[in-house]
């Protein structure tokens, strides 16, 4: 296990600027999830962790010791890959032990640990097949036993789930927070999937454009985003976000409703809803009336998105099903304390 430290870690492609001023202290044990969207530098970081991309600027540390100029096979880290990267001629007993080979470990302690491993991952009765007979989730199980097998200090996942369908992906998720709870390892995984970021980290890292936006549990990014880059990214369906004047009590919607929000820290630009804190009424009561655009009835919930008189179109999500059909006109009301006001900038100035 091991903890690591980037401080002021950059990264460059000639004139391009990849990574910017990243510092994060990551626990002994501790599994972090990078989250972004595409191109914002997750993936590059976590190759600079591993020692596959060099450092532009600033300082890796494992335990306390500059990993810079470190070779990847010196770091003591174990790589999961999207592409599982299996060798196609190799068993999955010699695929998941190959390390220890080339290492030099005795045959009878390599085949020991691999059997343990393999048992841990219920592969115990697949060690002899050729990856071409695995299925999608077993190879990824083989991916991760490979890594297993080092026993190294820290464990990095570049989007090891993407390539699975979506049974799969919740069985693999699973088996992945199973594993960090037996092993207690320090775990790095870089995902674009909202379920994988919000169920298995103990914190997560939201990247734009090569700059963290804010750190903090699964919860904390739920409930006080730092902006509305990271309120809209993190939860689904997306969050609502509304055009507003100040008022000296709040804010006034388009439509002339008013929103008390006291002890707003500046100017108010733009207001957050989340879909699931807007609750259906009736209409000649409710400070907000629509017409149900499409609704979208998932058994468990109702997702109604909503042309709002006045104001425009809403996402609304009520748990369970809800009777309610296109063309319908109901009011919805805002649960109390649970909207979000952003400045011009994207600041976020209550939450």
């Amino acid at each position: 296990m091991a903890r690591l430290d980037l401080l002021g870690i950059e990264k460059r492609f000639g004139a391009i600027e990849v990574l910017r001023d990243v510092n994060l202290s990551i626990a002994d044990g501790e599994f972090i999830v990078l989250v972004g969207p595409s191109g914002c530098g997750k993936s590059t970081l976590l190759r600079m962790i591993a020692g596959l991309e060099d450092i532009s600027a600033g300082e890796l540390q494992i335990d306390g010791q500059r990993m810079n100029e470190v070779a990847p096979r010196d770091r003591d880290i174990a790589m999961v890959f999207q592409s599982y990267a299996l060798y196609p001629h190799m068993d999955v007993a010699r695929n998941m032990g190959f390390s220890m080979e080339i290492r030099g470990a005795e045959a009878s302690g390599r085949a020991a640990r691999v059997s343990a491993v393999a048992r841990t991952l219920g592969l115990d009765k697949l060690t002899q097949r050729l990856p071409r007979a695995l299925s999608g989730g077993q190879r990824q199980r083989v991916a991760m036993g490979r890594a297993i097998v080092r026993e190294p200090r820290a464990f990095l996942f570049d989007e090891p789930l993407s390539n699975l369908d979506a049974a799969l992906r919740v069985e693999m998720r699973l088996e992945i927070a199973r594993l960090h709870q037996r092993l207690k390892a320090t775990m790095i995984y870089v995902t674009h999937d909202q379920v994988e970021a919000l169920t298995l980290a103990d914190r997560i890292v939201v990247l734009n454009a090569g700059v963290v936006q804010q750190v903090g549990t699964p919860l904390e990014l739920y409930q006080t985003p730092a902006n509305r880059f990271v309120a809209q990214f993190i939860g689904s369906p997306t969050m609502n976000i509304l055009a507003v004047s100040q008022t000296d009590t709040g804010v006034r919607l388009a439509n002339g409703a008013e929103i008390a929000l006291p002890g707003l820290s500046g100017p108010v630009a733009e207001l957050g809803i989340r879909p699931e804190h807007l609750d259906i009424a009736d209409p000649a009561t409710a400070p907000l009336t629509g017409t149900a655009d499409v609704v979208e009835h998932l058994g468990s919930d109702t997702n109604a998105y909503v042309v709002v008189d006045g104001v425009g179109p809403l996402m609304v999500r009520q748990h369970g099903h809800v009777a309610l059909r296109s063309g319908d006109r109901l009011g919805l009301t805002l649960q109390p304390g649970q909207a979000h006001a952003f400045a011009a900038d994207g600041r976020t100035l209550r939450s």
